[in-house]
C-alpha cells in the first residue's frame, strides 16, 4: 500500500525532520505515509482540536494522501508490548518499503521511545502464528532522520537534495501556528531548521539538505545513484 511510512512522536515531527524528502517522494510518485504516535498534548498554546487542525492543513501542504494518529500518550511516550503491537499492525495493514524514525539519540524521551518502538514493531510485523491483524510483513529498512532537539552534529549516511521541495517544507512547518508562535525567541524553531538545511545542504553542493542515518549499510545500484 505504501511505498514509504514516516514515524512521528508528535505532529509536526515528521514535517520539522523531513519535510522537503517527504514532498520530493510524493513529486516523485512515492506513496508516503505519516503516523503520528501521540497528539502532542498538552502545549502551551495547542489542544487536541488545534493540533488536529494543523496536522490536517501541513499534510495537504505535502500532498500526503495518508495519516494516521496511533493515539498513545505524549510525554510517557514508551515502548511497551501494548505500543508494539498497535504499531507493527500498522505495519502489516500498510506495508511499507521503508521506515523512517527519529535518530536513536535525542534529549526528548520521546522521540528516543519513538525509535526504539519502531524496531520493535518491524520485527514483530514479519511474526506468524501470532494475534497481530493482517499478513506478516517486514520492511525492507529504516532510516532515521534529525529531530529539532538533536543538537549534536554526527556524520549521516546520505543527505537529500531538498532545494525544490525546501518552499513546500516551510510551509508546512507554518502549519503549526500553535507550536510556533511569532512571538518566540529568535531564531525561532522554524528558523533554525533553515538554518540546519540550508548548512547541511552546503555539504553536498545544493541550497538545502535534510540528513539521514542507517544502522544498516545503505545499497546503492551504482554509482549513477550518487550526485
Amino acid at each position: 500500500m505504501l511505498d514509504v511510512l514516516v514515524i512521528a512522536p508528535h505532529p509536526d515531527d515528521a514535517e520539522l525532520g523531513m519535510g522537503g524528502t517527504i514532498a520530493l517522494m510524493r513529486a516523485r510518485g512515492l506513496a508516503v505515509g505519516i503516523l503520528d504516535l501521540t497528539d502532542g498534548e498538552p502545549t502551551p498554546l495547542g489542544s487536541p482540536e488545534i493540533r488536529a487542525r494543523e496536522t490536517a492543513a501541513a499534510t495537504d501542504t505535502l500532498s500526503v494522501e495518508w495519516r494516521e494518529n496511533l493515539g498513545l500518550p505524549n510525554r510517557r511516550l514508551r515502548a511497551t508490548l501494548t505500543a508494539r503491537g498497535a504499531l507493527a499492525g500498522v505495519i502489516r495493514r500498510t506495508r511499507p518499503r521503508w521506515l523512517f524514525a527519529p535518530h536513536w539519540i535525542d534529549a526528548h524521551p520521546d522521540h528516543v521511545a519513538a525509535t526504539r518502538l519502531t524496531e520493535a514493531a518491524r520485527f514483530w510485523a514479519k511474526l506468524t502464528k501470532c494475534d497481530l491483524p493482517g499478513d506478516p510483513w517486514h520492511p525492507e529498512r529504516i532510516y532515521h532522520y534529525a529531530c529539532v532537539h538533536l543538537r549534536a552534529v554526527r556524520r549521516p549516511a546520505f543527505v537529500i537534495d531538498i532545494t525544490a521541495t525546501a518552499d513546500a517544507k516551510r510551509r508546512s512547518i507554518a502549519c503549526y501556528a500553535s507550536q510556533f508562535p511569532p512571538t518566540a525567541p529568535r531564531p525561532t524553531v522554524p528558523e533554525r531548521v533553515a538554518a540546519a538545511d540550508a548548512w547541511w545542504g552546503a555539504q553536498i553542493g545544493t541550497l538545502a539538505g535534510e540528513p539521514f542515518w542507517s544502522r544498516e549499510p545503505v545499497a546503492l545500484r551504482g554509482f549513477a545513484d550518487l550526485m
